[in-house]
């Protein structure tokens, strides 16, 4: 079944004159699965009008009032869980139990935020010329939200439950991959008693970019793309805020000292989880010279053992690619390194046979023998395509891991607490994980990159600091 998605403007579902497009089952490619507006400059306009309005009205609720409807919201999408777990399946692609962790995980984020309402505090500071200087935190404004296809519900929720529980209004663009993720997270909201104009969403390819180009639009947030962030951070211009969490070219750095079978779980998962399309997913495999032919061993043997399907086939562990462009983005990643010396020792061919013919299916690869310096180790490939590279001790490990452009996530695998350390202070990494696998976010803890990983000005959306690009300290000096 076919659902039709529309843009939501000033609490209305909204039709445009724009075209629409389709989004397909990445699975089955004949289903369409979704049909959305592709918003035209106007349509975003309107978006933002609505936004301007809204916005000093929801500034002057009280944090409960705002609490209260984050709280609502959560709760709708905590009773929806399978439901739209099974839609995500077919709409992104993942396989249905990393769909329900999305769909049950999302709804904690936003019992969290709805914490942050009450938590926006002050501080007075000491003075000798007046009785009283302090500080308080003001909304930002509108906050344009950009999201992506892969985690289509947790990572939006966890831009918009912070912009809302500060007092902002916001203007949400879905990614043009989940159009229905993005209106299920929207309907919570606007169930839950979100007053008109506070959450506005318009879907399609150019909309972000009208977004951005609005400059009433006082911040945007944005994961996604180098190519598209950099767009982003060029056109927001002095004056208006913008948060970036761009991509990755994440190791795992496996020492001699390493337990390889644990190892060979970790560079598994960190390689392969949701089909490699993660943004904290490792690209790149460190591995001593000495221990290197025993752990490819292990982790090739693992890469065999996902099976590849539809994510609602029972036994299914990897879905497909987002589209087609992916697939072939895998191709010319293992051809193009094959070109310059790699080897192939699993996978490296699309899968279409039986019922893989109509879906975008490749398989967990491996290539070995990689130069260091190509552009399979030194350039993010979004998917199941993974290069070994030996080294020499932590030294070499340690170099190599920093030469890329890139500084999100890091992985450790040793035994020797002193190393571990040494690796957490030296590696160009926003996070560094020490026997654990290079993905995955804990509500509590910062998460971003560093270098061209992202704007490391502001955290992205977890940790104590989560309300600081949402907010927008004013000191005042009270005189008698």
């Amino acid at each position: 079944m076919t659902i039709e998605v529309l843009n939501r403007i000033g609490g209305q579902p909204t039709r445009s004159s724009a075209p629409t497009f389709e989004r397909r089952n990445p699975a089955r490619n004949d289903e369409v699965v979704s049909v959305a507006p592709d918003s035209s400059v106007a349509d975003v306009t309107a978006a933002v009008d609505a936004a301007v309005e809204a916005q000093a009205k929801w500034r002057a609720t009280t944090p409960t009032q705002r609490a209260d409807i984050l709280t609502k919201a959560s709760r709708i999408l905590a009773s929806r869980t399978d439901e739209i777990a099974a839609e995500m399946v077919r709409e992104e692609g993942k396989p249905l139990a990393d769909a329900k962790n999305e769909a049950s995980r999302t709804p904690k984020n936003l019992e969290l935020y709805a914490g942050e309402a009450y938590r926006l505090s002050g501080a007075t500071f000491p003075s000798d010329d007046t009785p009283l200087v302090y500080s308080v935190l003001d909304p930002v404004g509108v906050v344009g939200v950009i999201t992506p296809w892969n985690f289509p519900l947790n990572m939006a929720s966890r831009k918009i439950g912070p912009a809302l529980a500060a007092g902002n209004t916001v203007v949400f663009k879905p990614s043009p991959m989940t159009p229905l993720m993005g209106e299920r997270l929207a309907s919570a909201f606007i169930e839950a008693g979100l007053p008109d104009g506070v959450l506005n969403v318009v879907h399609g390819f150019a909309a972000g970019a009208h977004v951005v180009n609005d400059t009433r639009v006082n911040a945007v947030t944005f994961t996604g793309s180098n190519a598209t962030g950099h767009k982003i951070h060029q056109a927001m211009g002095l004056g208006r805020r913008v948060q970036l969490e761009l991509g990755g070219k994440n190791p795992v750095i496996v020492l001699a000292d390493a337990d390889l079978d644990a190892a060979a779980q970790i560079v598994a998962r960190s390689s392969f989880s949701l089909t490699g399309q993660a943004c904290t997913g490792a690209g790149r495999i460190l591995v001593d010279a000495s221990i290197h032919d025993a752990l490819l061993e292990r982790v090739v043997a693992l890469a065999k053992a996902y099976v590849v399907g539809p994510g609602d086939v029972a036994g299914v562990t990897m879905g497909p690619l987002v589209d087609e462009a992916a697939v072939q983005a895998m191709e010319r990643a293992v051809a193009e390194a094959v070109g310059l010396g790699a080897k192939v020792a699993c996978g490296g061919a699309r899968l279409a046979e039986g019922e893989l013919a109509n879906g975008w299916f490749y398989p967990a690869t491996i290539l070995v023998d990689v130069d260091p310096s190509s552009p399979l180790s030194c350039n993010e490939v979004f998917g199941p395509v993974v290069g070994f590279e030996k080294i020499n001790g932590v030294d070499e490990a340690i170099a190599s891991a920093n030469a890329v452009e890139y500084g999100l996530s890091a992985a450790v695998c040793t035994k020797d607490l002193a190393t571990a350390q040494r690796c957490a202070a030296e590696l160009q990494a926003g996070m560094v994980r020490i026997n654990r696998p290079t993905v995955g976010a804990a509500f509590n803890a910062p998460f971003g990159g560093i270098k061209q990983s992202g704007t490391a000005t502001h955290k992205e959306q977890l940790g104590p600091t989560v309300m600081d690009f949402y907010t927008v300290m004013r000191t005042v000096w009270l005189g008698s």
